[in-house]
This record gives structure tokens, C-alpha cells and sequence, in this order.
């Protein structure tokens, strides 16, 4: 979730500029909290205080309105309806990270994973695009490797898990859609050398670079169980107070100890 929100901030100045390079500051004055952040916090929210998916993060954005929602969603945040609206969108992806964090088996995450996302993307693959990061999350913080979470993703749901980032690369065009840009970013993880790789990787693809060093950043924190101290300063100052505390209440409940010990950094001063 902390990973999320990471990639979040450092892609959220490099979406416009496509960037085919791993070689960038990761925060300028101008690096801030986008959608992702907003609405991965509602997620936790959500699954901390038993509150509907929802009208969570409905009540979340609209109270940060102007953090770079897209157009189907802020009518749907706008609206007095609260039905999905079938898309495909990999919004369903990036704010699902607190559900692989929490829940303790993999139906769970599965299904939570669906609960978190159906609410407003319902199509097969705004679904699968949530499940498939979920997942990924899950099994990382179990342990497993990333072969083992390469062939479960692949196998699961279909993505063509067996590129390489050099591979996808060069041809790789912007898209926010689930199926064109959730298994680049769980292959950004999987490439990755440690934490700061795999968003830099992610970034690299040039495409939706916060939401894909989002779902990267996500795995990578569940993989490698360290998010380096300077980085999380970073965050720190970029997050609003009662973020940091969601976040940490999140981590106390659900995050292993190491985890939670790093979640709490974001109250030093």
C-alpha cells in the first residue's frame, strides 16, 4: 500500500512526458498524490472500518476532487447514483493494494479483490486487472518468488507474463486500460533489482506512469519488504496527517511486523 502510493507520487509528473528512461529524479517540487493515492487510502479505509466499497470512495473523492480523476469516474462521483459503469480502466488496479495486504487467503483476496473493484469497474477485465494485482501482493507476502507469482498471474489470468521489460519496452504505448497496462507493471516488478527498480521500471515504460509504478511499487513492497528510509521522508512530506495515520492503523492491523514498523516512519518527524 506505502508502494502504491510511492509509484503513485513519483509517476504523477511523468505521465505527460512518456519517459523511455530509467534515469530521473524520482521527486521534484512538483511530485504530489494523484487518484491513485486518494483512492487506494478509501480502499483501506473501507476494509478498516467494515465500510462499503462504494460509497467509500465516492465520500473519499469527493473531498479531493481535483486530484486527476478520470472523466467516467468524477461523473460517477458525482453523480447521486451509485451504480458501476462497466469499464475496463486500471483504476480497479491501483487502488487495490490494501485488499492483498489484509486479507489472509487467496479467496479472500480474490473476492475482495472483485468487491473493491465491481463497484464501479464491472467489466471482466476491470475485475481481473484488480484480482490479478491483489494476487500478485498476496503471494509475494507469503513468500513466494517471483517465478511462482510470474506463472500464477499468467496461468490465473491470461497475461502474457513471459516478457521481459527490454522486450515490451520499445513498442509499449500509453494505455489506462486493465488488459494494456497491468501485466507491464507486474512485469516492471518482476525485473526489478529492488523497491526503487521496479518503480523506476515501471515509470520507464512510458505509459500511465503513476498508476503502473503504482501496481509495481505495491508487489515490490510486498517482495522486498523494504522501502528505503530517504524515500519514505519523501512521502512524508507530500502526504496529508490524517493519510499518514490511516495508513499506519492499516499496517498495525493487518501489515507483518516489519511492515508496520516502516509504516510508522510516516508519523517521525
Amino acid at each position: 500500500m506505502i508502494g502504491a502510493i510511492v509509484g503513485d507520487i513519483v509517476g504523477s509528473i511523468r505521465e505527460n512526458f512518456r519517459t523511455k528512461s530509467k534515469d530521473f529524479p524520482l521527486f521534484t517540487r512538483l511530485t504530489t498524490y494523484t487518484d491513485d493515492t486518494v483512492l487506494t487510502i478509501a480502499v483501506a479505509d473501507a476494509i478498516l472500518n467494515g465500510k462499503p466499497y462504494g460509497p467509500t470512495l465516492k465520500s473519499h473523492a469527493r473531498r479531493h476532487p481535483l486530484r486527476g480523476f478520470g472523466p467516467r469516474f468524477s461523473l460517477w462521483m458525482l453523480s447521486p447514483m451509485s451504480g458501476p459503469y462497466n469499464s475496463l480502466g486500471n483504476g480497479s488496479a491501483m487502488r487495490v493494494s490494501p485488499v492483498g495486504l489484509a486479507f489472509k487467503t487467496e479467496a479472500e483476496v480474490l473476492e475482495q479483490a472483485k468487491r473493491s473493484a465491481e463497484c464501479t469497474h464491472n467489466h471482466p477485465e476491470g475485475i481481473k486487472g484488480a484480482q490479478a494485482v491483489a494476487l500478485a501482493i498476496h503471494l509475494a507476502l507469503n513468500g513466494a518468488d517471483k517465478r511462482d507469482i510470474r506463472d500464477a498471474v499468467g496461468a490465473r489470468f491470461g497475461y502474457a507474463m513471459d516478457r521481459t521489460l527490454e522486450q515490451i519496452r520499445p513498442t509499449y504505448r500509453f494505455s489506462m486500460t486493465c488488459p494494456g497496462s497491468v501485466p507491464e507493471a507486474i512485469v516492471a516488478f518482476l525485473d526489478s533489482a529492488d523497491f526503487e527498480d521496479a518503480i523506476r521500471n515501471a515509470v520507464s515504460l512510458g505509459g500511465d506512469a503513476d498508476t503502473q509504478a503504482a501496481i509495481a511499487g505495491a508487489i515490490a513492497e510486498a517482495h522486498y519488504g523494504n522501502i528505503p528510509e530517504p524515500i519514505l521522508a519523501r512521502v512524508r512530506a507530500k502526504l496529508p496527517r490524517s493519510y499518514r495515520s490511516l495508513i499506519v492503523q492499516f499496517y498495525e492491523r493487518y501489515a507483518p511486523d516489519h511492515l508496520a514498523e516502516q509504516a510508522r516512519m510516516l508519523t517521525v518527524r
